[in-house]
């Protein structure tokens, strides 16, 4: 009775590890990123490229990612849907930043598009 105890807590705790790596898989493919404020006494933030925006502003960048200022800093996260499953060595993801959209075509013929069989947005 004792061994079957100690059994279920094992368990217990291995499905709780995967629960916690879950979490940190699902947190890393979001495609988000944070840009720490350099000054407390800052009226806005500064971006990658040296451009100020207000706080409490909204954004689009020409790398199609919606970004938000507020007194910690910038976040930015990306809005395009992201190839993740397919042939990499046949196939290369090619975004279209007027649409935001990528299209996975075959390295070798570009007018022939790939398979993919998940996306992460």
């Amino acid at each position: 009775r004792l061994f079957k105890r100690r059994k279920q807590g094992e368990q217990n705790a291995l499905l709780g590890s995967f629960v916690v790596l879950a979490t940190f898989v699902t947190l890393c493919n979001a495609q988000c990123y944070f840009i720490p404020n350099e000054s407390s006494t800052s009226n806005g933030c500064k971006d990658l490229n040296g451009v100020t925006h207000q706080l409490k502003s909204d954004w689009e960048t020409d790398n199609c990612e919606s970004c938000h200022c507020d007194d910690g800093g910038i976040e930015c996260c990306n809005t395009a849907a992201i190839p993740m499953d397919y042939d990499r060595d046949k196939c290369q993801a090619v975004l279209n930043k007027k649409t935001c959209t990528y299209t996975v075509l075959e390295k070798k013929n570009p007018l022939k598009t790939c398979t993919v069989k998940a996306w992460v947005l």
